[in-house]
């Protein structure tokens, strides 16, 4: 019988992160609760998600979904010249879905009926036995365990490190999708099978294909970018980041709020910087939508029986394409940790603490080490090992 039969969890945030613990801690008997605090259920803007083991393992291991009927794939990394010319080519296997296809998939596992939408935690504290979250609907909820997994701008993390604060990096990342198929044919064969590059002064793009919403097939997969631009902060950012209503984006703008002149200029410059390919992708987005790319780390990650994981604990800049992986090996190293802890909550907190910060600053450091080579020392040179994909390093 699992150990934690007559234990209680409450996972705060229904992200992809929030959903791998979640599942887990069920596995492990806990009753568990997912408190995530938007009123409708995620969609993840159709952006992309570069698939790394720890982030499918569990549909590898427990799951009776497969990740291939998940995922698009291809079997080459290349980079881009100004003519579409191939400057550096090698094979590198790598998967991707779509964050909406992949946290759809997580919570078909988990259910909807303990998951509650439209509760945005407030507070939190604990006594010996149990530790209670605040609602700011006035709802209050006593968990064994509470697990924060409500990203960046996390209340739980304020609760552990109030000195842990939001870094910007000097830049954003423009994001977007177009169908594939709507692609002239010439473009589709240079992107090909590939996750294709384009890097130039002070700025790169990466791009690389995902499932739709309605499945991975030729006439249903999207094109996915990312591309990195640099905008001074202070008043050139705050005024970029008002959005077509007049509110505030801290962290992102939506789809559709991007004010037109910035998507007119974003449109521009690609067609002049980017290899063609590339551009072509850009500019055919109908809905750009704008990331505001920083760092923060805090320097607990538990507390008695509370426990930060993923991006609320430390968020890093995408290049690594590592963010959801990393949240997912918080959770199955805390998965290990309550196993091995004969039932003890806050031992198993403790236990699990140290490894996880330790692979949250390292994750850390790389990724802005990738993205200073890229602004603004113009050092990432096609190939180079150090700048690939992964939670734990570069493959080689």
């Amino acid at each position: 019988m699992p150990q934690y039969t007559h234990a209680r969890a409450a996972v705060i945030g229904g992200s992809i992160g929030g959903l791998t613990t979640a599942l887990l801690l069920r596995d492990l008997g806990f009753a568990v609760d997912v408190y995530e605090r938007t009123p409708t259920p995620l969609d993840g803007r159709g952006g992309g998600i570069v698939l790394q083991p720890d982030t499918v393992r569990w549909f590898a291991e427990r799951s009776e979904q497969h990740p291939e009927a998940l995922s698009t794939a291809t079997e080459y990394v290349q980079y881009l010249g100004p003519d579409n010319e191939i400057l550096h080519r090698e094979r590198r296997r790598w998967t991707y879905t779509s964050w909406g296809t992949f946290y759809r998939a997580l919570l078909a596992d988990f259910g909807t009926e303990h998951y509650h939408l439209g509760e945005f935690a407030c507070g939190v504290s604990q006594e010996a036995d149990h530790a209670t979250v605040r609602f700011v609907s006035g709802k209050q909820a006593q968990a064994e365990l509470v697990v924060f997994a409500d990203g960046i701008t996390s209340i739980g993390r304020r609760a552990l490190d109030q000195d842990a604060e939001l870094e910007y990096s000097g830049y954003v990342g423009w994001r977007g999708t177009v169908p594939e198929h709507l692609l002239p044919g010439g473009t589709r064969a240079v992107l090909g099978n590939a996750i294709s590059y384009s890097v130039v002064p002070h700025s790169h793009i990466t791009l690389y294909p995902i499932p739709g919403e309605t499945g991975t097939g030729p006439k249903d997969r999207l094109v996915n970018y990312v591309w990195y631009r640099n905008v001074p902060a202070g008043a050139e950012l705050a005024e970029m980041l008002i959005d077509k209503r007049g509110f505030t984006g801290a962290v992102s703008l939506h789809p559709g709020q991007v004010q037109d002149r910035y998507v007119d200029e974003m449109r521009a410059t690609a067609a002049e910087l980017l290899a063609p390919a590339a551009a072509e992708v850009v500019t055919a987005t109908e809905q750009p939508y704008v990331q505001v790319v920083s760092d923060v780390r805090s320097a607990k990650m538990a507390d008695g029986r509370i426990a930060l994981l993923g991006d609320a604990a430390s968020a890093a800049r995408p290049h690594a394409a590592a963010g959801t992986a990393k949240a997912a090996a918080d959770a199955w190293a805390l998965a290990d940790a309550l196993t091995a802890a004969d039932g003890d909550i806050p031992a198993a907190l403790r236990k699990w603490e140290p490894g996880q910060l330790e692979l949250g600053a390292r994750l850390l450091a790389r990724v802005k080490e990738m993205g200073e080579r890229s602004q603004f020392h113009n050092t990432w040179t096609p190939g180079d090992p150090e700048l690939r994909f992964g939670l734990y390093g570069p493959v080689r």
